[in-house]
């Protein structure tokens, strides 16, 4: 049977491993940065949305692999999608440690002290790096399972998510920073294709 191959056990386990990496260490950096006290399940960034979407993607791959199996030997797209899910890690923990206490998982509606605007680091080149991380690894790990239909969903959805999230989360940025905000997102992309 297909789904006990070397195919599917490499492809499924990486995937398994990208996710217990990302929402363990989204939790541990928010407990580091925020005090244990103050992070809750949300911050793991599970919803039932996205536990929807990973399992219709782990069904398209049982589907495609038991049916379909040549079109997960793709080795150099799987590992293309691999690397992804790197680099995408990479940019959104790189976001958050730079941005420190100034990074939250839910946006703020009320200025806080300690919140600063943050355009160093990867801020100097994106103005939302940690979202642009996350949509890189999001559709890696499509990629990475050679998973049609899911890679090109995900890629939608999330774009979709970003694009309702940034203006909502930049109006209250332009409350807090003012004139400093505003220069600040003529000079630097927001990082999300087509959002400016």
């Amino acid at each position: 049977m297909e789904l006990f191959s070397y195919t599917a056990c490499r492809q499924l386990s990486q995937m398994f491993v990208a996710i217990s990496f990302f929402h363990c260490s989204e939790y541990v950096l928010a407990a580091t940065l925020h005090g244990k006290s103050n992070v809750s399940f949300k911050s793991l960034l599970i919803s039932r949305h996205y536990i929807m979407a990973m399992i219709l993607s782990i069904v398209e791959y049982i589907i495609e692999i038991s049916l379909f199996p040549g079109i997960k030997q793709y080795w150099v797209i799987s590992n293309y999608g691999l690397l992804m899910v790197v680099i995408g890690e990479i940019i959104r923990k790189m976001a958050i440690i730079t941005a420190g206490r100034s990074f939250t998982h839910l946006i703020k509606v009320h200025h806080e002290e300690h919140h600063k605007l943050i355009t160093h680091g990867v801020y100097r080149f994106v103005r939302h790096p940690s979202y642009s991380g996350f949509l890189i690894w999001a559709v890696g790990t499509q990629i990475m399972l050679c998973n049609p239909i899911s890679s090109l969903g995900f890629a939608y959805v999330v774009w979709r998510f970003f694009a309702e999230r940034i203006p909502y989360e930049e109006y209250f940025l332009k409350q807090f920073f003012g004139t400093q905000y505003i220069e600040y997102t003529c000079r630097v992309p927001s990082g999300i294709p087509f959002i400016k």
